[in-house]
């Protein structure tokens, strides 16, 4: 199959006779269905790309370095932060639940005997304990070379957080803000050797910025409409972050991890997860690019990129619809501010 232009260009033409918004929403999924979520997301198109890959970029010692992973004690997280441990560096694992972060950090050292694994205990929709985490990491003085930004979430009721945000919001939007802009002291010391990674997803190529950030009306609760619009501000959250910090020396990248087998999939959708569990990837193939971004050199990388299975991808596919003006991404990006700043004490 070829490239998500060549797809629309294949079947538009057929779709001519239909109703231009019915052609336009079955183009969408043919598209989404085949390209986003064959090639980009399941094991086989993992397997498929990973032909091409360099062993020697992953390959690399990361002794001196000081990493971060948030949401780390299971599925990707997990993944990412024993590959990081592997390696020799040292690694923060921000996890909410405690004793199931203390097995997690466990399990690492005993795999990897790198006993500089440790666990910060931090609920990521919780902008006060993000305060005390940031906090007490930079009264250490310590540089931080690698922050993964992988802790996210998808409730499918309508829940507030402690602070009063949309819990969807506050977990896949909100922390991941706050603990990035509080941790710019120790970015700052890495520099310009430092990045920033953020877990998004393909579901963002469906949805466009919205200034409905807080779906205050309850009666139309849509989970997945959420998750889709957070996930396209993470990645414009990372574009809005490497031009106003990229120039002193951070990396910001996103990216999507694919459909990986976790047991948040599994505790979502747990019929749609036996069905189609054979082609789910693996939480380490799910942490591969993230991998990646960690150790390729900042020069060889997109400042502010979208990737997929090591490679820099279009933000937005041909007839989405989802592109936006600089003005509503400025007016986007000042509201984000305002709600992850004005709610703290």
């Amino acid at each position: 199959m070829g490239s998500a232009d060549q797809t629309g260009c294949q079947i538009w033409g057929p779709l001519n006779f239909i109703h231009p918004e019915k052609a336009r929403s079955l183009y969408i999924e043919h598209v989404y269905e085949h390209y986003c979520k064959y090639w980009c997301s399941t094991r086989q198109g993992f397997l498929r790309k990973a032909k091409t890959f360099r062993k020697e970029d992953t390959d690399v010692n990361m002794t001196g370095k000081v990493c971060m992973v948030t949401g780390a004690n299971q599925g990707i997280g997990y993944a990412i932060a024993q590959a990081f441990a592997s390696r020799g560096a040292k690694v923060y694992m921000v996890c909410r639940n405690k004793e199931r972060g203390e097995i997690a950090v466990s399990k690492i050292r005993s795999e990897t005997d790198n006993k500089r694994v440790f666990l910060e205990v931090c609920d990521i929709s919780s902008l006060q304990q993000i305060q005390t985490l940031t906090s007490r990491f930079n009264d250490t003085n310590q540089p931080l070379h690698v922050l993964v930004n992988n802790a996210g979430g998808l409730e499918l009721t309508r829940r507030e957080s402690e602070d009063g945000l949309e819990l969807n919001f506050a977990t896949n939007v909100a922390g991941m803000f706050r603990i990035t802009e509080l941790l710019q002291p120790a970015l700052k010391k890495a520099a310009p050797d430092c990045r920033v990674i953020s877990v998004s997803s393909s579901r963002m190529y469906l949805s466009s910025l919205s200034m409905s950030l807080q779906f205050d009306d309850e009666g139309k609760f849509n989970p997945m409409e959420h998750y889709q619009q957070y996930k396209r501000l993470q990645v414009a959250i990372t574009e809005y972050w490497a031009k106003i910090y990229g120039p002193q020396g951070i990396g910001f990248y996103s990216m999507h991890p694919g459909w990986v087998e976790t047991e948040a999939v599994r505790r979502n959708n747990p019929k749609l997860y036996e069905k189609q569990r054979k082609f789910m990837r693996t939480p380490e193939q799910g942490a591969d690019t993230v991998l990646w971004l960690a150790l390729k050199p900042r020069s060889k990388l997109e400042q502010g990129g979208f990737f997929i299975d090591r490679s820099a991808r279009a933000k937005h596919l041909p007839g989405f619809g989802t592109s936006y003006t600089d003005e509503s991404f400025s007016t986007t990006m000042r509201v984000v501010r305002e709600k992850c700043t004005l709610l703290m004490p």
